[in-house]
């Protein structure tokens, strides 16, 4: 499939398929189902034209979030505002909002032009307008040979570019997408994110796109919002997010962290023999028994015979090989170069030594 580039006639009239993308705003919601809290009073703000991603482990709120924002739900406290108007009680079907589900949820008695045109027709749009803005949705999709094909004679991607055309011809200012790739096969779903990611900076629409897929949500937003019991741990750029997370949680849950027992000396840590300064607002440390929380690269392994370090698996990645290196009765990940990575045999003596120029502490795990 391929994505009309911008010089391209269909392109120039994308512009006009949707208007400006709206701010979105969640201000202090708050949504509880009998003794479970799931939105404890969320806040967020979204900028017109921006893709967020609602980021977290299931249970953490992010589907009741989308839910609330597009008149599913209403919050028990706390207000939702689109282009600074207040539509916490405004019906679904009135907030000018498209959404896309994880399921493709498309009409099998209708072929692909008449499930992009069913929005507008009941909008009482005259037939011939509305079949020609359908088509030239699918167009923009990379479909314009399978507009009059039906759902069972499409593959599951394709049904979910009929699903994201049909989102888009209500020409929404805000787009909601629940999960929309996790039904997908790898390969299809990253094509898909590519193209999905494209077209929304293309038509410039405020987008919220709920995913547990950390890849996704990394690639796709321009910020990530990480959540954690109904509330926001931290929202930032995804290379903020990685490099810098707020939080233990942030650290240990987006991407790949190890954790080594530290001790603590004033606004430093010793880290495997080496003191490296701690990370953030030293006064949020917590006193007693601490960790360290390390990335794979924050990490390299020297061989040496003497060494504390052995080596217990080697992951291939590309350029680069994930090592685990147990030091301690600690499982350390490291990431070497593949080039070098032929030494690194199981069972290899290494030294471990610590890389990084700083490091977010935690309170060591309880065990379950």
């Amino acid at each position: 499939m391929t994505v009309a580039t911008t010089d391209s006639p269909t392109a120039t009239n994308a512009g006009r398929l949707a208007a400006r993308g709206a701010p979105v705003v969640f201000d202090n919601l708050t949504r509880r189902y009998g003794a479970t809290t799931a939105l404890d009073g969320l806040s967020l703000e979204i900028a017109p034209g921006e893709l967020v991603a609602l980021l977290g482990p299931s249970g953490c709120g992010k589907t009741t979030a989308l839910r609330v924002l597009a008149g599913f739900e209403r919050p028990d406290l706390g207000r939702v505002l689109v282009d600074g108007i207040d539509v916490s009680h405004v019906p679904a079907q009135r907030r000018d909002m498209g959404m896309v589900f994880q399921s493709y949820s498309l009409f099998p008695n209708m072929n692909a032009r008449d499930n992009v045109a069913f929005g507008l027709q009941i909008r009482h749009q005259r037939a011939a307008p509305r079949r020609a803005k359908a088509t030239e949705l699918l167009e923009l999709v990379g479909l314009a040979e399978h507009v009059t094909k039906y759902p069972h004679q499409l593959s599951g991607g394709q049904q979910q570019r009929v699903a994201l055309a049909r989102a888009l011809a209500i020409e929404p200012r805000v787009l909601l997408l629940d999960e929309p790739l996790s039904a997908l096969d790898a390969k299809v779903r990253a094509e898909l994110r590519d193209q999905i990611r494209a077209l929304q900076q293309r038509l410039a629409i405020t987008t919220v796109f709920v995913t547990h897929d950390q890849e996704e949500a990394m690639s796709m937003a321009d910020r990530v919002c990480v959540m954690f019991q109904g509330r926001v741990e931290q929202v930032a750029a995804p290379s903020v997010l990685y490099c810098q997370p707020a939080t233990p949680f942030v650290g240990q849950f987006v991407g790949v962290s190890s954790r080594v027992p530290v001790t603590r000396r004033g606004d430093r840590a010793e880290v495997l023999g080496r003191e490296v300064p701690i990370r953030g607002d030293l006064n949020s440390v917590p006193t007693g028994d601490l960790e360290a929380l390390l990335r794979p690269e924050d990490l390299d392994v020297v061989v040496n015979p003497n060494g504390l370090g052995v080596v217990t698996h080697r992951s291939f990645l590309g350029a680069t090989t994930r090592v685990g290196v147990g030091v301690a009765g600690t499982n350390l990940l490291v990431d070497v170069r593949s080039a070098h990575a032929d030494e690194l045999d199981l069972g290899t003596r290494v030294d471990v030594r610590v890389i990084a120029r700083d490091v977010l502490v935690a309170t060591p795990r309880r065990a379950t």
